[in-house]
């Protein structure tokens, strides 16, 4: 009987593992592993939903790094926005080597650091486009990219078992605001030298044609100065230094003084300022604080709070709750930005408010005021078309888009010479290239972590559970007293309830009733049963659930508290 032969094993393998990113918006993160030596690109965020209580940022698991402790040389960002760099805190301690990053990026990182107490130590490595870094057996390559904000890049990664192009995020502006060109060639001239792998942004892959770029919004903005007659407020991402230079233009040209109102949105302008990506004229930009002292209609604000957040400056301006600026009949509120999906019913919520104080609203349905950093369609086909790959992995986006650009991809080579391999990953696949080709050969722990920044850190399941429990059907309380002899109860139980409603005229009776199942289960319990406090605790616990849900329709948190005496 003839056995097959044992298959070949390459001596050493190319993996790489999405951490995040492959499946949602936000989170991007990605390990490029050889042998002993790994690079980790990118360390993003993603946002809550609502329903998601008391959570502020969602991080990727980073247990797969964990494992490879000691062997992480580098971290490597694309560019500054937060689903890029906002989980830089809670990754950097697992980084041995140095970040990489182009001079913006890494300004908007050090700010995250201070605030969580990290010391960089020299760590922060700035680079520029068209330079090359050695980290272990790989060379990393930076390469101009256009999105909405400035120095952003793509890498070019060479690796011992080829050369791999993650692009980051981008569009294809040919008319950017700081004339800083996408670096068309330099795809090109790699994928004439040949490329093992493109990891390509998938965001905008279901929008046809190209994405427009950031001068477009220009005209909608004129129109608006011109037509406004009270104070111009413009809401936009505090990361958007593009659409600040085209604002603070603008406003020269109409004579308006300038004030930004927000602190995420004053902290990067400054960033922006001092590194020479926004310029402003001297004696155009106020402090929010000197608002009031100029006439309306010589005024532009520029806030944070596109989204409705609560605690950003657009949402108290609209509720009439800021110190400073407020809002009057005359005055225009513009949207300049998309709705995150999940924030449309806070962003109409502060458009009801902005209403109420007699201001007129715009949005980008209405006019033109928002372009997004994305490629679209055709661009996307482009750097496909430019890089040539032999494989071909769609990150950053979810699972619909990645499937719409692996469906893309294999139309711009069918009708060419060359064979394009698509490998549709999600996070945690473990890709590998070695000599037999490429393949998802594994899977690695990955998942999400909540985090809760006023807290200790992250939040778990169990926590997130109970905070919805609790904001649907409320808490009761009930202290009971036993003895600690016998178990016996002790005086009548006391219950105590928080959120949790019944009909008028009926709780008091619905407690006493409550403390009349405490007292028989008391009772009918055995000693032993009396005398074991968790035992006790958790009995309580379920016929009080039971009782309630039978009486009243609802499933409060119970909390029994025994107190022996």
């Amino acid at each position: 009987m003839n056995q097959s032969p044992m298959p070949v094993v390459s001596p050493a393998t190319l993996e790489v593992v999405p951490l995040g990113g492959l499946g949602e918006f936000g989170m991007n993160m990605m390990a490029v592993s050889w042998e002993d030596t790994t690079v980790v690109i990118d360390a993003g965020v993603m946002f809550p939903d609502p329903d998601q209580l008391g959570v502020d940022l969602i991080i990727p698991d980073l247990t797969y790094l964990e494992g490879r402790r000691g062997r992480v040389k580098a971290l490597v960002l694309t560019h500054g926005h937060e689903d890029h760099i906002g989980a830089l805190p809670h990754v950097l301690p697992l980084v041995d080597g140095p970040v990489y990053g182009t001079a913006m990026t890494l300004a908007l990182v050090e700010p995250k650091l201070e605030e969580h107490g990290i010391d960089a130590n020299g760590r922060l490595e700035p680079i520029k486009p068209r330079e090359t870094v050695a980290v272990g057996p790989f060379t990393i390559e930076f390469i101009r990219v256009t999105h909405s904000m400035p120095d952003c890049v793509a890498l070019a990664i060479t690796t011992p078992a080829g050369l791999i192009v993650h692009t980051g995020d981008f569009k294809i502006d040919q008319t950017p605001i700081d004339g800083e060109h996408f670096d068309l060639h330099r795809f090109a001239e790699l994928g004439t030298r040949g490329v093992l792998a493109l990891f390509a942004d998938s965001t905008n892959i279901d929008r046809r044609g190209f994405t427009g770029p950031e001068i477009e919004v220009i005209d909608a903005f004129e129109e608006l100065f011109t037509s406004t007659h009270g104070k111009l407020v413009v809401a936009t991402f505090s990361s958007s230094i593009y659409r600040m230079q085209v604002l603070v233009d603008l406003a020269v040209q109409f004579e308006r003084k300038v004030a930004f109102v927000g602190r995420s949105i004053v902290q990067n302008a400054e960033i922006a300022q001092r590194l020479g990506y926004l310029r402003i004229p001297a004696g155009v930009q106020i402090r929010d604080a000197d608002v009031p002292s100029y006439a309306s209609q010589d005024v532009l604000c520029v806030t944070t709070g596109s989204q409705g957040e609560a605690q950003a400056a657009l949402p108290r301006i609209a509720i009439d709750d800021h110190r400073f600026v407020k809002l009057g009949p005359d005055d225009t509120v513009v949207f300049s930005a998309r709705a995150i999906p999940g924030n449309e019913k806070a962003i109409a919520r502060t458009m009801s408010h902005v209403a109420r104080r007699g201001a007129d609203v715009v949005t980008e349905s209405m006019k033109h005021v928002h372009v997004s950093g994305h490629g679209s369609a055709e661009e996307l086909k482009l750097v496909l078309s430019l890089v040539r790959p032999k494989y071909f992995v769609p990150i950053h986006g979810e699972y619909r888009q990645l499937a719409q650009h692996a469906r893309v991809a294999r139309e711009v080579t069918a009708r060419t010479s060359r064979t394009l391999q698509v490998l549709l990953a999600q996070d945690g696949d473990v890709i590998q290239f070695d000599q037999r080709g490429a393949r998802i050969a594994d899977r690695a722990p990955t998942g999400r972590v909540l985090i809760d920044v006023t807290r200790t850190g992250e939040v778990g399941d169990e926590v997130l559970r109970d905070r919805r429990h609790l904001a649907g059907d409320g808490v009761v309380v009930a202290v009971v007293a036993i003895s600690r002899q016998t178990g016996g109860l002790i005086g009548d139980p006391e219950l105590v309830a928080r959120g949790f409603v019944v009909g008028e005229g009926r709780g008091e009776a619905l407690f006493d009733d409550a403390a009349g199942v405490i007292a028989e289960c008391i009772e009918t319990s055995s000693v032993e049963e009396r005398t074991d406090q968790g035992l006790m605790t958790e009995k309580l616990r379920g016929e009080l659930r039971r009782f309630f849900k039978k009486r009243s329709g609802r499933r409060p948190l119970v909390l029994p508290v025994l107190m022996e005496i």
